[in-house]
């Protein structure tokens, strides 16, 4: 079994498996690295090697360039196993996204709650609160409320005593009175349309 093609973590679900590296990185052309050592040439024209680096230590960077690049491969495949294992493991336990959400929000909301800035704000209110200038500002509101609802009381029960006065008059009495005839006339009409029908 090849060593670079074996899942290395002993944590993973697929520990001493074959892994399919197929995608890896290596073979994507990596600008200024040339894809293999040329006979007797330090660099070519399309891919010069930079200054002061030999063919030697530009061999060296081209193999660590495709180590790093297998690593990479590797932990990309042991995340991706791990975050799927812990899907897995919270699936088993219930833990819903919205369950994690909302756990989130209560300690996020916790957090706040305990937080400098928040109990700071608590009680500059809660000193606002016991000051005399709140007390008269809340006193003052207060009568005004009470006096607003007397007044409006008072407005509605004017409306009312108006609207009593105003039906008791001649004038509505003649329009309730005319009303009324509309009303029995339409009645009348309807029961003679429906007895030709």
């Amino acid at each position: 079994m090849d060593p670079a093609s074996q899942d290395i973590n002993l944590n993973s679900p697929n520990k001493g498996l074959v892994v399919d590296r197929s995608d890896s990185l290596s073979d994507v052309p990596v600008e200024g690295v040339m894809e293999g050592p040329v006979e007797g040439a330090v660099g070519n024209a399309a891919n010069p090697l930079p200054p002061g680096l030999t063919e030697e230590e530009a061999e060296e960077l081209r193999t660590e360039l495709t180590k790093v690049e297998e690593e990479i491969n590797t932990l990309r495949q042991v995340l991706s196993a791990k975050e799927r294992h812990a899907t897995e493991l919270k699936r088993k336990l219930g833990l819903s996204p919205l369950n994690e959400l909302r756990q989130n929000f209560t300690k996020g909301w916790q957090d706040v709650q305990t937080s400098n800035a928040y109990l700071s704000a608590s009680a500059t209110l809660e000193d606002i609160s016991r000051s005399e200038a709140y007390k008269k500002t809340q006193e003052t509101l207060s009568q005004a409320g009470q006096k607003t609802s007397a007044a409006l009381t008072t407005v509605g029960t004017v409306i009312s005593k108006r609207l009593g006065d105003m039906r008791n008059s001649a004038t509505f009495k003649s329009f309730e009175d005319k009303m009324g005839n509309l009303k029995e006339g339409e009645t009348v009409s309807r029961c003679i349309n429906a007895d030709d029908q």
